[in-house]
């Protein structure tokens, strides 16, 4: 018996040594939202006070464009991932990103409600503030699944759609983000509110990149550490715990717009062949397939996929 308390005793003082090493190797205190404000936002920054949050947007080019393009971004990412197309497209037209809630600059929604159906009223109130009756919007992955369905919600509000690699339909990922796994297994899910490995978040990136030369540690540090954010794990965790309503994919085939469907040819995360489902179910679509990206073209071959954006601009 003596034998057996030595060995839990030594087992759990072994326990906690490995907890304690875990938690100095790898646990990282929130970033102050002043200092990640200093190195993330800049001249263009700017911040709406909407729904209890300052949501961090910014709005560049042509003020007098009454047709503005709005760009939404993906789960983990922030409006940074847009930087090139912003660039460029803001030289002939009004360009409107932002942190959606729960990432980047804006933070957690208030309510801890992460489902779709509020994301739709986020962005319908966001657009409402800066006045925006009617816009362009494109999204990429749960930005997209954002856009189609906030355009089914407002028909009259969207002149043209552009999905990249959207979310929507049922997924069968061929392989997914390490952070994505993470924050869907009990027990190890409330520990990334606390231990978030960069490693993890480099890893995450690579995944989503077909060609992981192009993620650069500066690439990386930017989603890693508005991940620290206060508040924005607990976030990223219970996003992945939001209800998710099936049968709204039905709304798809109702959708008028002119709609451009982009998809990275190597995507793993939501395989091209539901680029193929958009193109089935979207009654007035173009469907674009480019060879050589991921999951994030507009982050990954800016400049290719931009071409395909401007010539669908111009119908």
């Amino acid at each position: 018996m003596k034998i057996i308390f030595k060995t839990l005793r030594t087992l759990i003082i072994l326990l906690v040594i490995a907890i304690i090493l875990i938690v100095v190797l790898f646990g990282h205190a929130d970033i102050p939202l002043e200092e990640l404000k200093a190195k993330y936002a800049n001249e263009h920054s700017q911040f709406m006070p909407l729904n209890g949050m300052e949501v961090h947007y910014r709005d560049e080019g042509n003020k007098q464009d009454s047709l503005p393009i709005i760009l939404i971004h993906g789960t983990g990412a922030s409006l940074h991932t847009f930087n090139d197309w912003a660039a460029s497209l803001k030289e002939n037209h009004r360009v409107i990103r932002m942190d959606l809630p729960a990432y980047g600059l804006t933070g957690p929604f208030p309510d801890g409600n992460y489902n779709i159906e509020h994301y739709v009223d986020f962005l319908n109130g966001f657009l409402n503030q800066l006045r925006i009756d009617q816009c362009i919007i494109a999204g990429n992955s749960l930005g997209g699944q954002i856009a189609w369905r906030y355009t089914a919600a407002y028909p009259d509000k969207v002149n043209k759609l552009i999905l990249i690699d959207a979310a929507g339909y049922t997924i069968r990922s061929k392989s997914v983000p390490p952070a994505f796994k993470a924050a869907r297994i009990p027990v190890i899910k409330n520990l990334f509110t606390y231990i978030t490995p960069r490693s993890v978040a480099k890893a995450s990136v690579e995944n989503v990149y077909y060609d992981q030369s192009k993620v650069t540690e500066e690439l990386v540090d930017r989603y890693f550490e508005l991940t620290l954010r206060d508040g924005n794990r607990q976030a990223f965790v219970d996003r992945f715990s939001a209800s998710y309503d099936t049968t709204a994919v039905d709304f798809i085939k109702a959708i008028q717009q002119p709609t451009l469907v982009m998809w990275g040819k190597q995507d793993d995360l939501i395989p091209v062949y539901m680029a193929e489902q958009f193109h089935q179910d979207l009654p007035n679509d173009t469907l674009v397939i480019l060879d050589k990206a991921g999951h994030v073209p507009m982050e990954e071959i800016p400049e290719r996929s931009l071409e395909v954006v401007r010539e669908f601009l111009k119908q």
